[in-house]
């Protein structure tokens, strides 16, 4: 079975980029480890094809490539937070139809070109003081993200949401330093939810 992690700087996170199947040292390396521990008479290939920087329109553009080639059973999916970031300076946003374009360009293409299954994993940002205006412009895109998963995805982690609860409990910074980038602490938090929905599409 193969699967495939794909998006930016976070599923990317320090991977080999001369072998796909490195998996860096985030929450695709965690998932991977939680996978086999609850599946060890299972045969998995674990792919990881994200790149540092990528936003939905970066996807669209390596999208025979790195997601129709590869012909994953299991394909998740974490992008859209660059999509707002870089443009934050001069809040010269990006429109929501442009970035839901984009997305939905991509999930077509993984519906009607391969037979993955599809985990989306939401977009998210700690409460850090000098990115919180950056929901001027992220929470719409997440709303799409929302209803982008309730059309395609088979199984949706909303980790805005996930980190928001556990920011009471917890200390922020004990999850990411800037609010976007995981800590480790973070990346395996995000792989815990990702087993479990990861038990969504093996049923």
């Amino acid at each position: 079975m193969k699967v495939l992690f794909q998006g930016d700087s976070i599923t990317d996170w320090y991977r080999d980029r001369e072998d796909y199947h490195d998996l860096g040292k985030g929450y695709a390396h965690y998932s991977a480890k939680l996978i086999k521990k609850e599946y060890p008479d299972e045969d998995f290939e674990f792919v990881n094809l994200g790149i540092s920087g990528d936003r939905t329109e970066s996807l669209v553009a390596r999208l025979q490539s790195d997601f129709i080639d590869i012909q994953p059973d299991i394909c998740s999916i974490m992008i859209g937070v660059n999509d707002t970031w870089h443009r934050a300076e001069n809040r010269d946003w990006v429109s929501d139809e442009y970035y839901e374009n984009n997305y939905r360009t991509v999930l077509t293409a993984l519906k009607e070109k391969t037979n993955a299954k599809i985990i989306i994993l939401e977009q998210f940002l700690l409460p850090v003081k000098d990115k919180l205006f950056f929901r001027e412009d992220l929470n719409g895109k997440i709303d799409i993200t929302r209803a982008l998963a309730r059309e395609f995805a088979d199984v949706y982690i909303p980790l805005d949401g996930l980190f928001a609860a556990a920011c009471v409990e917890e200390d922020m910074y004990n999850f990411s330093e800037d609010g976007v980038h995981p800590s480790i602490n973070g990346s395996k938090f995000i792989a815990e939810h990702y087993l479990e929905a990861f038990k969504k599409v093996m049923k």
